[in-house]
């Protein structure tokens, strides 16, 4: 093994040092006030899972609360529509470990969550989510085990709020997708993505 790479938690402890104060007492291990009404206000996470085919980390996004919160303990993560991979959840349905990234526009702040998840299909709770004739084919019941802020450096590193727009110059997805199979047309695929994105977005 090289000499520079740290195997093991002593050496890692021993590199960074004791943590501070506000990093420990900041955890909680379930939604106080103050954090509830900051996760009420996401409408945007990254979510982490890992299942016997390895890590997972998937975007969810909706126009209101990216989840509900039934109780202190219990987020309700609806599954709307997506590209049917299911990588979320079969993962979940294999292992059930879960984190959250929870983000609002404009708040350098994060909140993390770690828990544990299951996939309902109950009734009762799909039809919690029903709107404008849509529902969630499933539902992610995630029960929190721990609940903290983020230290605001990364987000202001990147200067994710305030920077101009960079995507001039960037491949498309269907650029990516062409050049990953041989023949597919990514030009039709950008160029229809606009409308099928407005008739299956949910």
């Amino acid at each position: 093994m090289d000499k520079t790479t740290i195997t093991d938690i002593a050496a890692l402890e021993a590199l960074y040092g004791t943590p501070g104060k506000a990093s420990l007492i900041k955890v909680a291990d379930h939604l106080t006030p103050l954090y509830h009404k900051w996760i009420a206000s996401s409408r945007f996470c990254v979510v982490s899972t890992v299942g016997p085919d390895g890590t997972d980390g998937s975007p969810r996004g909706d126009d209101g609360p990216v989840v509900t919160v039934d109780d202190p303990k219990t987020l309700l993560l609806p599954d709307w529509r997506g590209n049917n991979r299911m990588d979320t959840l079969r993962n979940i349905v294999a292992d059930g470990r879960i984190s959250l990234m929870f983000f609002v526009p404009g708040s350098n702040n994060v909140i993390r969550i770690n828990g544990t998840a299951i996939v309902t299909v109950a009734p009762d709770i799909l039809a919690r989510f029903g709107q404008q004739g849509r529902q969630p084919r499933s539902v992610v019941v995630i029960t929190i085990v721990e609940v903290y802020s983020q230290c605001a450096r990364a987000l202001m590193r990147a200067g994710l709020w305030t920077a101009a727009d960079e995507s001039t110059g960037l491949p498309s997805v269907g650029e990516m997708l062409a050049e990953q199979e041989a023949g597919f047309d990514g030009a039709e695929y950008d160029a229809s993505w606009g409308a099928r994105a407005k008739s299956t977005m949910w």
